[in-house]
């Protein structure tokens, strides 16, 4: 049988690419490169409308490796239920820390600052001044404290916060400071001036933001969603927002993509940007380290990185 690796970026734009396999570029495409049965690792196409990653899923019986270029696989997990045993899922761990923490700052200081005030009054030539927040002298706290968590607060660093507080699933320490678990959240909400979203979707997360959640938020707060729009109960913020108490900057949303009818985008105090953390001139070389590293290792049966989950040992 002929061993088939399936790639969204054209083979022959990839430097390094290890010898062997034959390479098939399927980019989500209608029809496939080949027959999916060959397939024995995929990647799966990036930024795609839902579905589409996992359709060849069911015919690929040879699959050893599903490869994300995403940090979040929630997506791509609906289609896992296919597979025979023993088949890898990895994640894009290491691709989208620089992009994502970036936008982050962005978002933040944006909000703090009135930068969209400021675009709207230049759209009407206005002079607009006004005493706004700064970031100095803040408490961020950051939910989901991996690798993007990390990242984010490595860009915050410079600003003179007050505190950094940090929320995971597992509670360890961290050279940075200690990492809380999800169960303390309660205690630091109400000391939290920004409050940072960077979690994995998962059933534990689904709507973790809700309206005990925002209610614990301190007046005048701001939640900043770079994370997954279902994390957050878009209602139950809604209610917030409408209240004037607390703002929001959301870079993902629930619905997604946003009807143009939806209240949210009109809503008092908040910033949207279209789920834009990624895709940006960053996401391309560390995408394409990360296949060379990854497919170099399977070739040599060597252990992959980044491994989520290994089907029929999870998940059944």
């Amino acid at each position: 049988m002929t061993a088939d690796v399936w790639l969204p970026i054209p083979p022959e734009e990839i430097e390094g690419l290890p010898e062997g396999p034959n390479y098939r570029f399927w980019n989500g495409a209608e029809e496939f490169p080949a027959d999916p049965a060959d397939c024995v690792f995929y990647v799966v196409p990036y930024m795609k409308p839902a579905g589409v990653g996992v359709r060849p899923l069911p015919a690929m019986r040879s699959l050893k490796v599903v490869q994300t270029l995403s940090a979040g696989v929630d997506h791509v997990m609906p289609g896992l239920r296919h597979l025979p045993p023993g088949v890898r899922l990895c994640n894009a761990r290491g691709v989208h820390e620089a992009s994502t923490a970036e936008l982050t700052l962005a978002l933040i200081l944006a909000s703090l600052r009135g930068i969209p005030d400021y675009v709207r009054a230049q759209d009407r030539g206005e002079w607009l001044g006004g005493f706004r927040p700064a970031l100095a002298d803040k408490t961020v706290l950051i939910v989901g404290y991996g690798s993007i968590g990390a990242a984010i607060e490595d860009r915050l660093a410079p600003f003179e916060l007050a505190r950094v507080a940090r929320v995971a699933r597992s509670e360890r320490t961290t050279a940075r400071g200690p990492v809380h678990q999800l169960t303390e959240l309660p205690a630091l909400l109400p000391e939290a001036d920004v409050v940072v979203l960077s979690t994995p979707l998962t059933e534990a997360t689904r709507h973790l933001v809700d309206a005990e959640f925002l209610a614990r938020m301190k007046d005048g707060a701001l939640l900043v969603n770079v994370a997954r729009g279902p994390v957050v109960d878009t209602k139950a913020l809604l209610a917030e927002l409408e209240g004037g108490r607390i703002t929001a900057a959301l870079d993902v949303t629930d619905p997604e993509p946003l009807p143009a009818d939806h209240p949210l985008w009109r809503a008092s105090g908040v910033l949207i940007s279209p789920h834009v953390g990624g895709p940006t001139s960053a996401f391309l070389p560390r995408a394409e380290r990360l296949l060379v590293e990854q497919l170099g290792r399977f070739l040599n049966r060597e252990p992959l990185g980044n491994v989520i989950l290994t089907t029929g040992a999870t998940d059944g």
